[in-house]
């Protein structure tokens, strides 16, 4: 899903850039305003970045592969927390690994971080009360997956590099997979773990939506 320099032309990528922006400085806002458990916030990015090193070339697409912001926005009780972390590990990984374009960060941030955050977040709060949290984790942790992979398809073919069509078929198939056996199953595993074992060490804010 990480969209490589030379993929997306530099005044689209530009759009897309400052809309990230606004999102990363107002997760950084929430994050000096409202959070103060650093231990955990520190070990989330860590096992993000982890997670995120495994990449599964995709036909018509980039790359496919897990993402973890709605484990975070759920275990912080916020998408801004996915919004926060994801900007850090992504821009860890541009300009250090080469896992995702420098000028194409902005794009990258926006579905990665925020529409995945985002997405995987309500679709949970939505569910919670009906399927459950284990269930509601899955379900989130999926759809946010799939909702940013098709984002990245559509900003894709706009670009002109790949056919819509064969873009949202291959990344909406791939991520979808890849949600099924991985995301949305670690994310529900790790969600009733720390529940059942550790539920201290949650802040406020996520027991009170957990």
């Amino acid at each position: 899903m990480h969209i490589p320099d030379g993929f997306i032309p530099l005044g689209q990528a530009a759009v897309y850039s400052a809309v990230a922006l606004l999102f990363a400085a107002r997760s950084f806002k929430w994050v000096r305003e409202e959070f103060g458990e650093a231990p955990l916030l520190a070990t989330l990015a860590a096992g993000i970045f982890a997670i995120q090193a495994l990449n599964v070339p995709i036909p018509w697409g980039t790359s496919g592969h897990m993402t973890g912001g709605v484990l975070a926005a759920i275990l912080l009780g916020s998408p801004w927390a996915g919004v926060f972390i994801l900007s850090i590990v992504l821009l860890v990984q541009a300009l250090f690994f080469a896992d995702g374009g420098i000028t194409v960060l902005g794009a990258n941030i926006l579905n990665i971080g925020v529409i995945s955050s985002f997405a995987g977040y309500y679709t949970y709060l939505a569910l919670k009360r009906r399927v459950g949290i284990a269930g509601a984790s899955f379900a989130g942790a999926w759809f946010g997956l799939v909702a940013a992979a098709l984002a990245t398809a559509v900003e894709l073919a706009i670009a002109g590099t790949f056919p819509l069509r064969e873009g949202l078929l291959f990344m909406g198939m791939y991520h979808a997979v890849i949600g099924l056996v991985a995301e949305g199953t670690l994310t529900a595993l790790v969600v009733t773990t720390v529940l059942k074992v550790s539920p201290e060490i949650l802040p406020a804010r996520a027991r009170e939506v957990v």
